[in-house]
């Protein structure tokens, strides 16, 4: 009976693999197998270790933690929370996410990321996801920026696919209406009142001037957004030429307050017209969006209950799990891997007879 097996799965036992890695997508699925303390008993000391990495990392640079958590964000609408935007190379050819206009070049943490990879590497080889360790990082972001505390779910997998195309269509831009942003977030399964709670996270970090510059300029002629108060559309002229480009070096906080404070003042800012982008003005226009904005701006600890719920439920968006995916040893680059492998990892997801492993 041992001279019977093979190393190489059968083509029934590869079909059992595709079958399971079709199952394990579907959205139910997905969330059932994402669990609290998943790597408890293989890599017990993988969130300890993500956690050193970014206050590592914050202690040089508070306006990390921002980054971190808009990386989060920015993987999970784009294939779901699969880290495809890491990735630097596409194996299907073309430009990946990290490419994409909406995150090059203000996406950052990458390098924060790569550390954590390498010392929970160091711990507990080709054990915890990418996809993981960026839900990680953006807990403990929200956590030394905003005192927010919540366990993070785990068990996703690495994806092996990035597209440009795929974020410029997922990504809601800071131009869209309160129905494009409805839309959106309706499309990841996510509702009105957590866009509007996760649209909060705008209280911290640092915007692009292309990100607003229609608001402030026409040309080179000054205008102000009706929804702009006019003393801060000044502000942001003198800051922002109107010849700003995607790649222009110059910044400005999206909360002027207290950039680097995971608070509610965004929530404030937004009846006054300081609303960095459109898109922010269009939730104190819409009336539903309106009176969960002055809901929020009146109690911090009712948004900051409500954002970590939200961030739970987006960063079970569409992920990979069981034995779809793989754990990339780079995060920014897929393993070497056959083409058997790709249908959903063989070696694990089938035993050497063909019949799937349980």
């Amino acid at each position: 009976m041992g001279t019977a097996k093979q190393n190489k799965p059968t083509a029934g036992g590869v079909a059992l693999a595709v079958a399971a890695c079709a199952l394990c997508l579907l959205p139910a699925m997905a969330r059932a197998q994402l669990r609290v303390g998943f790597y408890d008993a293989t890599c017990p000391s993988a969130e300890a270790l993500v956690r050193q990495a970014v206050a590592a990392a914050f202690a040089r640079d508070a306006g990390l933690a921002a980054g971190l958590i808009r990386l989060h964000f920015h993987d999970c609408f784009v294939r779901g929370c699969d880290a495809s935007v890491l990735l630097t190379v596409n194996p299907g050819g073309g430009k990946t996410e990290r490419e994409a206009a909406p995150n090059n070049p203000s996406l950052r943490g990458f390098d924060v990321i790569d550390a954590a990879k390498a010392a929970v590497e160091r711990s507990c080889p080709r054990t915890v996801s990418c996809a993981d360790i960026v839900a990680f990082a953006a807990r403990d972001s929200i956590n030394l920026t905003g005192s927010v505390s919540y366990q993070v779910p785990a068990g996703r997998r690495d994806g092996r696919v990035s597209n440009e195309t795929e974020a410029l269509l997922n990504l809601p831009p800071p131009t869209s209406t309160a129905q494009i942003l409805t839309d959106k977030f309706a499309a990841k399964n996510l509702t009105v009142q957590e866009m509007v709670v996760l649209s909060g996270a705008h209280t911290v970090g640092r915007s692009f001037c292309i990100s607003f510059l229609n608001r402030i300029w026409n040309g080179t002629t000054p205008i102000v957004d009706a929804g702009l108060s006019p003393s801060y559309a000044a502000l942001l002229r003198a800051l922002c030429p109107s010849n700003a480009t995607q790649t222009t070096p110059i910044t400005t906080p999206m909360d002027p307050g207290s950039p680097n404070v995971l608070d509610n003042n965004y929530y404030k800012l937004l009846p006054r017209n300081m609303g960095l982008f459109f898109s922010d003005n269009q939730l104190r226009v819409d009336p539903a969006m309106a009176a969960l904005v002055t809901a929020f701006a009146a109690n911090e600890t009712l948004w900051k209950e409500r954002f970590a719920a939200a961030m739970v439920k987006m960063g079970r968006t569409e992920v990979q799990t069981g034995r779809c995916g793989e754990v990339r040893l780079n995060c920014s680059v897929v393993n070497p891997t056959s083409s058997s492998v790709e249908l959903g990892s063989s070696a694990s997801a089938v035993d050497e007879e063909g019949v799937a492993a349980s």
